[in-house]
């Protein structure tokens, strides 16, 4: 890339521009459907329901491509996965293109299978992967005919190569930007043939990322980054208690710090608006908030463990049913059968981004503009809308880089405050949460209470198995309509694991902290959740089966080939089986999650004082076809370390109604003296592409805690863990 402007001011297009042929100044404008399966959608019966345009592909004059990305960018690379996809099957170099960040339009560019626009899920490349090869191939397709037309010639004599059209018999040349006008004039071709995959030039090399540059000079612009004209700064104070009220403000000691302009108190928060993030800060310390906690304060994790623990013992919703469960148990000493039970607890964690929550606000009588950097553009419009009592059409979204997402931002709830704000201040504000803010006021992780039981036969093979999740509904809360009949698609999704049993009940009790507490998605989201009870289960039963590991899985894997060879490669090249010295110890976990096959082998080691260091992680993915491997193999390693955070370190903890975690002294993460050896194995494929920015964070705490019981006999059950738990006597 050669400059720094590669993320472009966002447009805000119409439907109407959107569906034209050619744009300002003739530019070649090509309309690009992202339907979650592609295959589907394109190949719709006659009558069925259009796709919706979420995305635009650009030629100008300039040979510039321009792409408007219907996701957002937060490190996982899917600008740069995205531009490869087009830029493959349009014939142009990565450095003429520029991107630019989508508006808030769910008709334009929401995912059809939710409605809505966002990026969550690993489902960026996936959902793009026919639709924008198909769209280079289509802008490529006109461009040579356009070609073909200016020489009066075959097209078929025409090549593209490098953004230019060949005519191979006279070696004339003309560039895209040459091109393009006329070429917008043409009819669309409603089939355009796509490369094989051994014609692929892009797909599958090591390209840089195209956000790369601007991230390491530090001219890319995250919301944070905001700056306008006459803008103030404010950070806020909530209740650090769910429900709690204002009670007193020293609004006089707040003015006096220098800088401070301004004191905003509604009933459940407080904001500083001053100079400078510094000025906004000592105001608030300097204004003393006290608070009427209410009902709340009394509120603990035991609290809160010991309601889960009672709702737990309800049958709850039934989310799978397949044979007899109960007669399976029933029968089984009669039958030299056994029954193994266990109980898993998982706690409360804050998705913790490095750029905390912010949202910049400009509110005026004709409408509202907002500057942040959401995965859910159009909920944040939304939101805006509604706190500013506006029509949502007054309300315009100005999407950035992300600083991290983990699911944080795919609540809006940090702009409904800043817009709260900004209703009391003249002027642009921008509303940025401190560390400790952020910390304390997420959309926690719910803490999941699993009970678990399976039944294993005389010769160790389990012929039954029950699963029962007691915890919070984030579906109940964020998507109402999608909570039916009592269940919750999210906290049960894989809570069986990718493995066949010919008895099997899941079941799900839904069991809510006081009203505030909010519960959200964190990276791997219930695949995640149910991971570790169910590979850490898994284990146990091999363990009682007298079994290896992996041997005890295969047998359970009938219908999922791809699983078996992802555990074939875990185990060569982990070295699975080979000795270990004393102390140390390995553990597996295997997933099918985001269509996407794979396992993971860990090794620790468990020193005398019960302190764990991962050594080594090897990690084998089968994801499809890779589009980036550079991209897939760091986004294995942040995932891993993301997950190893939670389970080394991870646990909110609330006493008095308070989080009591504030900043990352106490809610740790990994450090560079922690980092195990990594190594990345993918399974070539010529299958589709698939999930990938959350694989590893699924499967890194199931594997550490099976490495855990590996070398030291101990099994953990309930998290976080403690030093003292595994600690020699």
């Amino acid at each position: 890339m050669q400059d720094s402007n590669q993320f472009l001011p966002t447009p805000h297009p119409t439907r109407r521009t959107l569906l034209k042929a050619a744009g300002a100044g003739g530019a070649l404008l090509m309309s690009v459907q992202l339907p979650l399966l592609a295959t589907k959608a394109l190949a719709a019966p006659e009558g069925a329901a259009r796709a919706t345009f979420n995305a635009v592909v650009r030629i100008g004059s300039d040979d510039v491509v321009t792409l408007v990305m219907p996701r957002v960018e937060m490190g996982q690379g899917v600008y740069t996965a995205l531009s490869m996809m087009i830029a493959e099957e349009l014939e142009v170099d990565l450095a003429r293109v520029r991107l630019e960040h989508a508006p808030a339009d769910d008709k334009l560019y929401g995912r059809p299978d939710v409605g809505v626009q966002v990026t969550g899920g690993s489902g960026s490349v996936r959902t793009a992967w026919l639709p924008m090869r198909q769209a280079g191939a289509t802008a490529r397709t006109m461009l040579v005919a356009a070609a073909a037309q200016t020489w009066g010639v075959d097209a078929a004599a025409c090549t593209a190569k490098d953004g230019s059209v060949l005519h191979t018999g006279s070696g004339r040349r003309l560039r895209y930007g040459e091109l393009a006008a006329r070429a917008a004039q043409l009819p669309v071709p409603t089939q355009v043939p796509l490369k094989e995959r051994t014609q692929f030039q892009k797909i599958g090399g090591g390209q840089k990322r195209l956000d790369g540059p601007e991230k390491v000079n530090g001219t890319a612009r995250f919301g944070i980054d905001v700056q306008l004209p006459g803008m103030r700064i404010a950070t806020v104070a909530a209740s650090p208690v769910p429900g709690g009220k204002v009670k007193t403000v020293n609004t006089e000691a707040a003015l006096r710090v220098r800088g401070v302009r301004q004191v905003v108190r509604l009933d459940d928060v407080v904001a500083i608006v001053a100079d400078h993030m510094g000025a906004a800060r000592k105001g608030l310390a300097a204004a003393q908030v006290q608070w009427d906690e209410g009902p709340a304060a009394r509120y603990s994790t035991q609290a809160m463990i010991d309601e889960l623990a009672k709702a737990s013992l309800q049958d709850g919703a039934t989310a799978r049913k397949e044979g007899d469960v109960a007669a399976a148990r029933a029968g089984a000493a009669a039958q030299g059968h056994r029954n193994i039970e266990a109980i898993y607890q998982q706690p409360l964690l804050a998705q913790a981004p490095m750029e905390p929550m912010n949202c910049t606000v400009h509110l005026r009588p004709e409408g509202c503009e907002i500057w942040l950097g959401t995965q859910v553009p159009t909920r944040a419009q939304a939101a805006a809308a509604r706190a500013a009592d506006l029509p949502v059409e007054k309300v315009q979204v100005h999407n950035h880089l992300l600083g991290g997402g983990f699911g944080r931002r795919l609540d809006v709830d940090y702009v409904t405050q800043a817009v709260r704000v900004a209703r009391e201040v003249k002027g642009p504000v921008k509303v940025v949460w401190t560390r400790e803010e952020d910390m304390q006021h997420s959309t926690f992780r719910p803490y999941h209470y699993n009970r678990l039981s399976a039944t294993l036969d005389a010769q160790g093979r389990p012929i039954a198995w029950h699963h029962r999740v007691t915890g919070s509904s984030i579906i109940a809360r964020y998507a109402t309509a999608g909570f039916k009949n009592g269940l919750d698609t999210d906290a049960i999704r894989d809570a069986a694991g990718p493995y066949d049993f010919p008895n099997l009940l899941v079941q799900y009790v839904r069991q809510e902290p006081p009203e505030g507490l909010l519960t959200g998605w964190w990276r791997g989201v219930g695949h995640m959740q149910n991971a570790i009870p169910v590979e850490s289960f898994i284990d146990e039963l091999a363990r009682a089966a007298g079994q290896d590991a992996i041997a005890f899985r295969k047998p359970l894997l009938p219908k999922h080939p791809r699983a078996l060879r992802v555990l074939e490669v875990a185990a060569e090249k982990s070295g699975w089986g080979k000795p270990l010295p004393k102390g140390r110890g390995r553990g597996i976990a295997l997933t099918f999650s985001f269509r996407t096959y794979a396992a993971q082998v860990v090794e620790v080691s468990v020193d005398a004082e019960g302190n764990v260091k991962p050594e080594r992680v090897v990690t084998v993915v089968d994801c499809g076809q890779v589009v980036s491997p550079p991209t897939v193999e760091a986004q294995v390693q942040g995932g891993t370390v993301f997950g190893l955070s939670g389970a080394l370190f991870g646990n909110i903890s609330i006493k008095d109604g308070r989080v009591e975690q504030s900043n990352f002294h106490d809610y740790r993460v990994l450090r560079m003296n922690e980092m195990p050896v990594m190594e990345t194995h993918i399974i070539p494929s010529t299958e589709d592409p698939t999930g990938i920015g959350e694989i590893s964070t699924v499967l890194i705490t199931p594997a550490v805690l099976n490495a855990i019981h590996d070398a030291t006999g101990k099994r953990i059950r309930r998290l976080p863990m403690e030093a003292a738990d595994l600690k020699v006597a």
